[in-house]
């Protein structure tokens, strides 16, 4: 019983450290997105070419965080018209280029990890385009596009399918003030929250247990600690792999990562590892519904070995400029809630949140919530 209170103290002090980041990076996202509209994205795709894939980026940063709307998001672009390069780009983009992923990363592991994450970011999606060029036949593409237009449901399809952004026209800062910007606001706000609970409580429980139960030794031994040359070639080869196995996604990974990090993997093992929330088991399952199971593998292979070279870059370019934090000083948060600022600033965003679920529920979010399943082709209106 004791063993189980501090696998849960863990659990919910990584909680209370993290809480006013989500809400902040879900506000910003919810404020993006509520003036730019799908049918704009899709317009903006069209190619491969290099500043596609980076429009394809930064459209990605400000959209979902969450891994299985970001896949499903991606398929109904592409099934609209979107270059599948670019389709993938913004994927990778939603869920591993996000604010709110930054700053969790900067609170509970440094500012070294979320400029990591930012600049290793570019290098997988650079990495993936040019795998894709290489290898990606027209032959496999065109079987991929087949399997999608048969519109197999996977997991968040209905929240993937609702545009809930200003119709009215005018500057970006009258739609985003008028009484039409603030609903909108809050309903992506809200649905971006009920898409990553799931994830975010599964990931704490899991982080939460192994970092109570899972003795130091044994990650020492799997993550080569004493052989420094072999833990840097091993790291980001089998970060990928333990998400994999996880089957936690979207920002739930990175208390998982805490201990990970705290263990002894490598620091390119641990970016590589936050990248593969997209190759988790039930996300391999979903891209064989959507684009085919030959799809599905070359997108395993060609994700991994991205993410793996991803995990490489930041490994050698932090490592050669001294920008690798001391792994002796990481620390798994355990303590109770006390008067700091972390408490403040958590009791100023949940007032915001209050606001934004009142206007939320007061203007049809519970309907918006009941279709959050749906189907690839429902289009929920506000």
């Amino acid at each position: 019983m004791h063993a189980v209170l501090h696998a849960l103290s863990i659990t919910g002090a990584m909680a209370w450290e993290i809480g006013w980041a989500l809400i902040l990076g879900f506000a910003l996202s919810a404020v993006v997105q509520a003036v730019v509209r799908k049918s704009t994205v899709v317009r903006l795709l069209g190619d491969d070419r290099p500043r596609t894939l980076v429009v394809a980026s930064a459209l990605g940063m400000a959209s979902s965080s969450c891994s299985y709307a970001a896949v499903a998001l991606a398929r109904s672009l592409f099934r609209k018209g979107a270059d599948f390069t670019a389709a993938m780009a913004f994927e990778i983009a939603s869920t591993n280029l996000v604010v709110e992923l930054g700053v969790i990363l900067a609170l509970l592991m440094g500012w070294q990890f979320t400029v990591a994450e930012f600049i290793g970011g570019p290098v997988m999606i650079t990495v993936l385009a040019v795998l894709f060029r290489l290898f990606l036949s027209r032959r496999l593409l065109a079987e991929a596009r087949r399997q999608a237009d048969r519109g197999l449901a996977g997991s968040m399809e209905g929240h993937a399918a609702m545009d809930m952004s200003v119709r009215r026209s005018g500057s970006f800062t009258r739609r985003l003030l008028s009484g039409e910007g603030f609903t909108a606001v809050s309903h992506v706000f809200v649905m971006e929250w009920a898409a990553i609970l799931r994830d975010l409580v599964i990931g704490l429980l899991i982080a939460g247990a192994v970092a109570a139960w899972v003795p130091d030794s044994f990650w020492r031994s799997f993550f080569f600690v004493g052989h420094p040359l072999a833990a840097k070639v091993w790291g980001p080869l089998i970060g990928p792999l333990v998400a994999i196995v996880s089957f936690v996604c979207s920002i739930g990974n990175v208390p998982l990562a805490v201990v990970l990090w705290k263990g002894g993997i490598s620091f390119g093992g641990v970016v590589a590892f936050i990248f593969a929330d997209l190759l988790i088991l039930p996300i391999l399952h979903i891209y064989r519904k959507y684009y085919g199971g030959r799809t599905a593998l070359f997108l395993l292979v060609t994700f991994y070995a991205a993410m793996a070279v991803a995990g490489y870059t930041v490994e050698l370019l932090f490592g050669g400029l001294g920008l690798i934090p001391d792994q002796a000083a990481a620390r798994i948060p355990a303590g109770g809630v006390t008067w700091d600022y972390t408490t403040w600033l958590n009791l100023a965003f949940l007032l915001l949140t209050g606001a934004l679920l009142a206007r939320f529920l007061r203007t049809g979010g519970s309907a918006m919530l009941r279709m959050m399943g749906g189907s690839p082709g429902e289009s929920p209106s506000r």
